[in-house]
């Protein structure tokens, strides 16, 4: 046997027995340790979930109200090019 083999022997040998384990094991106590959410974190997200939805309540209120008070108010709150180019797909 060839020194050059005897190298690429034990390269390999080291590499499946050593190297691969050592991977897969450091990948794993990376998992372990990544962040998660608390439940502090939880709660905020709920809380932030709330919020949204009551904004987006409140905001579908506003629109319903500008409409019943005027139902073109959309087109003039466009900037004019966005209502320019409203007005030419409409005719």
């Amino acid at each position: 046997m060839e020194p050059q083999e005897l190298f690429m022997g034990i390269t390999a040998l080291v590499s499946i027995f050593i190297g691969l384990p050592w991977l897969v094991f450091h990948y794993i106590t990376r998992w372990k340790t990544a962040a998660r959410l608390t439940g502090s974190d939880e709660k905020l997200l709920d809380d932030l979930y709330d919020a949204a939805r009551r904004l987006d309540d409140r905001l579908c209120s506003i629109e319903r109200i500008m409409t019943a008070e005027n139902p073109n108010w959309r087109q003039n709150c466009l900037p004019e090019s966005s209502r320019q180019r409203m007005l030419s797909d409409e005719g």
